[in-house]
């Protein structure tokens, strides 16, 4: 699993005026290959009148799925934009549609490059794009004469506190990045003189913006 990558921060749409024609990016984030054409084929459908729905998605911890489809525009001219953006912008697990609707004007293939382009690059800024950051949840079983101390330390500390659970003995739910799992074990051990409890939980994405 990464340490951390960036995608696409939810589902959005921005539309800009070409010479006019009307761009419509749509983004989201996919992480299979199915969820991406699921979402291009529901853009598809909700765009039928559309002149194109070009597209482009990038999926993958090495980037092993890429595609890109001009969607009847000159070979070249949109899908592969697209997804030079993506690329460019070092996205993971996203895809892109870029509706047009014709204005009456040719924009030539350089204009279309261009276009699909900006389009692709001011939706995914409009959108937002996040970072997910590989982080490991720990338990910290303490007695309550702990909590004040603990509680304290936690939120002075770079470690995320998600909670605490009131229990026979008072249970920290707290995440930490995946590579500082053992020193966190360490401080807290520390911190308590031994008398803490620590296990590992599960490992999970946390978003930063």
């Amino acid at each position: 699993m990464l340490a951390a990558y960036r995608t696409v921060k939810q589902t959005g749409t921005h539309e800009i005026i070409i010479e006019r024609s009307r761009f419509i990016s749509h983004c989201a984030r996919a992480e299979s290959e199915a969820e991406a054409q699921d979402f291009i084929a529901e853009i598809k459908r909700l765009h039928r009148d559309a002149t194109h729905n070009c597209s482009a998605y990038l999926i993958g911890e090495n980037d092993q799925i890429q595609k890109a489809n001009d969607d009847g525009e000159p070979s070249g001219t949109a899908g592969v934009p697209i997804l030079e953006v993506l690329k460019k912008k070092k996205l993971k697990d996203t895809v892109v549609v870029v509706t047009r609707y014709f204005g009456g004007i040719k924009l030539g293939a350089g204009g279309l490059i261009r276009a699909y382009g900006k389009s692709a690059s001011e939706g995914l800024n409009a959108t937002g794009i996040v970072q997910r950051v590989l982080m490991q949840n720990m338990k910290v079983s303490v007695d309550y004469t702990w909590i004040g101390k603990l509680d304290n330390e936690l939120r002075n500390a770079p470690y995320i506190l998600n909670g605490v659970d009131y229990a026979e003995q008072a249970i920290f739910d707290i995440f930490v990045k995946e590579n500082e799992a053992v020193a966190f074990t360490a401080w807290m051990t520390e911190l308590t003189n031994g008398q803490a409890s620590i296990t590992k939980g599960g490992l999970s994405y946390l978003e930063e913006n």
